[in-house]
């Protein structure tokens, strides 16, 4: 579909009357589809009906522009028309009269004959054939609103424009107008924008929802592809199985923008003490068994212990909010995907490059590459099954989940495929899930298979879903998983205190990986504010045999969650500097040419031996040698360029020098 409306770029600034200025809306920049439905959603005061008002040509943008079918919005215009919450309409004329007189004043160029159709046309579309010879003081409001909307498509818009168009009315009629909006936008194929408070009806009536940040310089701070299928029904979309996870996205950015908005009110300052310069951290967390280390310093006091009294734990929705946490500062550090801090760096996603500090690793192993019982029934049993069913089915490409370009689910995931002549971008559809997401999705049929943390592959064994088709231990057994990820800018800030929580996380993950205590862990990680999961199918993996389902026997995999032993926390510079040639293989970052300084930036083992020094831990780092993956292939981390260059399936490869000493970071 071509773009039928571009805002570009649009800035929007008030003057004040002492001479200041307010700038309620940054840098809006936002391409919408025609016949697509766009929600605004934000908190009071975020510029939603500014926006509108500049769509509409109401208001002009300060900066930047909108394009409507290629010309310029210079202001009002009978191709958008708006649906204001307050109805706007002359109360000494009736239901057909108001809407006759905006056909009237637009279409006046029309036969009478054919006005008087569009007008009775319309009537009869919003149901209002009984009442229309009666005057908005006789009618309800959900009959106003929908005189209101039948008057703004009666002029045949080429955009729709909906100011809070429900937000005065009852549950009841509320919910039956939305319906009947829904209807007759399908039917007339009509754009629309709409600004709405209320979650629930965004995600019933929109194809995307765009969640505007607070103002002053308020800007998109995340837009929600809603994927139900049309015609839509209520209930329909509420059983989705996605349905529950889109809220959750929304509300709890909904929530962050609340918080923000506190803490700018009252400024948070960090509070020293015990020595350290921040004794208050807030550190996010993902749902998963490997986020067992942040969760047991913080329950068994590991974090007190080493001066850190008061922490924090956040559990997030998805990796997307973890980095937009660390890199916003509304969080000081995170358990993060291995390849996260180095992609911030990196500037992956068009970012500018942020630079990160991963001075500890927290897990090693720990994920399974899950597929389908529809493709087990099929007889997929390993790559070159799968491959050929990719081959039979040229009609329907499979879909595969994964929860973040920088992850080592997405980059064991290409490989694996790869490996067996499957291009992941070609001939299979990657797409990005929350990992709590996976098995509902793999449940309605939206995904045929994932590459995910637990508990969430044998979620999918244990409800019959699926069956294992790899796991790390068949890929690269002792890889990194999950890191401590901090701001470079706030590790030198906080040194004393990052010391402090890399010397915490180091005891708790050698209490985690003593298994006496591994009942003790699956019962801490099964409390409702951390995972949540059932300990049914918690245990494989952790503390039971492993589970691959297909009448695969059980198999005790000692090191499937690896916390501590075998120098797991050394951070290994090899092992992130393959990750680097792997985001590059794929097209989502640049290969650093100045790759050892990047390395060297992220990977700080200074810290890590001062924090085991200090603990009388042996300091070790691990040998820097060529190794090599299941399929026998060798990584050299003295020639990255010549491994890359010889993988045969790959993208066409970027190198660019990465200047992170001119970044402004603080």
């Amino acid at each position: 579909m071509s773009v039928f409306v571009e805002i570009d770029h649009v800035d929007r600034v008030f003057a004040l009357a002492d001479g200041g200025q307010y700038v309620a809306l940054k840098n809006i920049d936002l391409k919408i589809q025609k016949g697509e439905f766009v929600s605004l959603v934000g908190h009071s005061g975020c510029g939603k009906s500014t926006l509108l008002n500049i769509l509409s040509g109401l208001d002009r943008p300060s900066t930047g522009g909108v394009i409507l079918e290629g010309r310029e919005v210079k202001g009002p215009g009978p191709d958008r028309m708006v649906v204001f919450q307050n109805y706007s309409l002359l109360p000494w004329l009736t239901v057909r009269e108001n809407i006759s007189l905006a056909v009237d004043e637009v279409l006046g160029t029309t036969p009478e004959s054919e006005r008087k159709e569009i007008i009775e046309q319309h009537i009869n579309m919003v149901g209002l054939r009984h009442a229309a010879d009666k005057l908005p003081g006789q009618i309800s409001g959900g009959m106003k609103q929908r005189v209101a909307i039948a008057r703004a498509l009666a002029i045949r818009p080429k955009l729709l424009l909906l100011d809070e168009p429900f937000g005065a009315l009852d549950a009841l009629t509320r919910g039956g107008l939305q319906e009947q909006l829904m209807r007759i936008c399908e039917e007339s194929q009509v754009t629309c924008v709409m600004v709405t408070h209320d979650v629930d009806e965004a995600l019933l009536l929109s194809d995307r929802v765009v969640l505007l940040t607070n103002g002053p310089e308020a800007h998109i701070g995340q837009i929600v592809d809603v994927p139900f299928p049309r015609p839509r029904h209520r209930m329909e979309v509420v059983n989705h199985p996605n349905y529950y996870g889109l809220r959750g996205e929304i509300v709890y950015f909904l929530n962050q923008q609340k918080r923000a908005k506190k803490r700018k009110a009252e400024p948070v300052v960090a509070v020293a003490r015990n020595g350290l310069e921040k004794v208050n951290l807030d550190l996010g967390f993902i749902p998963l068994t490997d986020c067992a280390p942040m969760v047991i310093a913080k329950e068994k006091g590991f974090f007190e212990r080493h001066g850190l009294t008061d922490v924090t734990l956040s559990r997030e929705p998805s990796w997307k909010a973890i980095a937009e946490g660390v890199t916003s500062k509304r969080l000081d550090g995170a358990v993060m995907l291995a390849g996260l801090p180095i992609g911030l760096t990196l500037g992956m996603g068009n970012h500018s490059p942020l630079p990160m500090v991963s001075s500890i690793v927290l897990s090693r192993n720990g994920n399974a590459i899950t597929f389908s019982k529809r493709l087990y029934d099929e007889g997929v049993r390993n790559l070159a099954d799968f491959k050929g069913v990719i081959a039979r089915s040229s009609d329907k490409v499979p879909t595969l989940g994964m929860v973040h370009p920088a992850s080592m689910h997405n980059l064991m995931l290409r490989y694996w495929l790869a490996s067996g002549d499957i291009d992941p971008d070609r001939d299979v559809s990657l797409t990005m899930i929350p990992p709590a997401q996976m098995v509902s999705n793999l449940k309605a049929g939206n995904i045929d298979g994932y590459c995910v943390g637990e508990p969430w592959n044998s979620r999918a064994i244990h409800e019959d879903l699926g069956f294992i088709m790899a796991t790390d231990l068949d890929l690269w057994q002792g890889h990194v998983e999950k890191v401590l990820g901090v701001r470079e800018d706030w590790a030198n800030q906080y040194p004393q205190t990052h010391l402090s929580l890399i010397k915490a996380l180091l005891e708790a993950c050698e209490f985690c990986d003593d298994r006496r205590n591994r009942e003790e862990v699956l019962e801490i990680l099964c409390r409702p504010e951390y995972v949540g999961s059932d300990p049914i199918y918690t245990r494989p993996g952790l503390i039971d045999p492993y589970e691959f389902g297909g009448g695969m026997e059980s198999k005790q995999l000692l090191r499937f969650n690896q916390f501590y032993v075998d120098h797991t926390n050394c951070p290994n510079r090899s092992e992130s500097l393959w990750i680097m040639t792997q985001l590059a293989r794929w097209g989502i970052t640049a290969f650093p040419k100045n790759w050892i300084e990047v390395l060297e930036r992220i990977n700080r083992l200074d810290l890590y031996w001062e924090a085991t020094r200090q603990l009388g831990l042996p300091q070790i780092e691990p040998n820097r040698h060529p190794f090599a993956l299941f399929d026998g292939v060798t990584f050299d981390p003295d020639e990255p360029m010549e491994y890359l260059n010889s993988l045969p399936i790959r993208r066409e490869v970027q190198i660019q020098e990465i200047s992170l000493d001119s970044l402004v970071t603080a």
